[in-house]
């Protein structure tokens, strides 16, 4: 593989990696603003998690923003990868990059989401891996672990939750908020009131404010 790859697509990333999971020797690291990046990559899922049952196998760390616990899916897969062996950490911010890093020698960072798919970089380059490595240990050294984080009672929002979230982030008006959510303007308007309620926000700028200090926007 060059030294750095850009790909676009979950289904050419796989392609493109799936040879590399199979080749962690010592230590497999991922960090992710939500559960669903790198969703194709399922197989690798499956083979961390064959490492984490065997006496002495590869070290698995996973990174999150406090987002991937906003509703009791990720919470509960969080859980599941730690009581296996993982070692779960969740950033005290929304996290602005997404990575995989393989032993220290390659790395992956993902973009943004975009029109025809989410783009790629994939590199063995020594300096590039080791600076993201070296971001990566900053982020997780300041990082609760997944138990601790727990402790602390947090909102937790439902998927139509954190769409009606989403749209107030955007400015957009209640009328056109409500046509792309698929609901009523009245039925806006009331998810707009339990969702100021659950963040304990007295408008819908300080809801966006909170839901910054959460990470629930990330």
């Amino acid at each position: 593989m060059a030294d750095v790859v850009t790909v676009r697509g979950d289904l050419d990333l796989l392609a493109r990696t799936e040879h590399l999971f199979s080749s962690v020797r010592e230590e497999f690291i991922c960090a992710v603003r939500d559960l669903d990046t790198f969703s194709q990559l399922r197989r690798a899922r499956q083979t961390a998690g064959g490492w984490l049952r065997e006496p002495g196998g590869r070290q698995v760390r996973k990174l999150c923003s406090p987002a991937a616990l906003a509703d009791e899916r990720g919470r509960e897969h969080l859980r599941d990868i730690a009581a296996q062996g993982a070692r779960v950490r969740v950033a005290a911010t929304a996290l602005p990059h997404e990575t995989i890093i393989i032993d220290r020698r390659y790395a992956i960072l993902a973009g943004l989401d975009a029109q025809g798919g989410r783009e790629y970089t994939v590199t063995s380059g020594a300096t590039l891996v080791g600076a993201v490595y070296a971001l990566f240990d900053a982020a997780w050294e300041s990082a609760l672990d997944l138990g601790a984080f727990l402790d602390v009672e947090r909102p937790r929002l439902d998927p139509v939750s954190r769409r009606v979230l989403r749209a107030l982030g955007s400015g957009a008006t209640d009328t056109a908020a409500a046509t792309e959510l698929g609901m009523s303007v009245r039925t806006y308007r009331r998810r707009v009131a339990e969702l100021l309620d659950t963040l304990g926000a007295g408008s819908r700028f300080q809801a966006g404010v909170r839901a910054g200090e959460l990470g629930l926007g990330g």
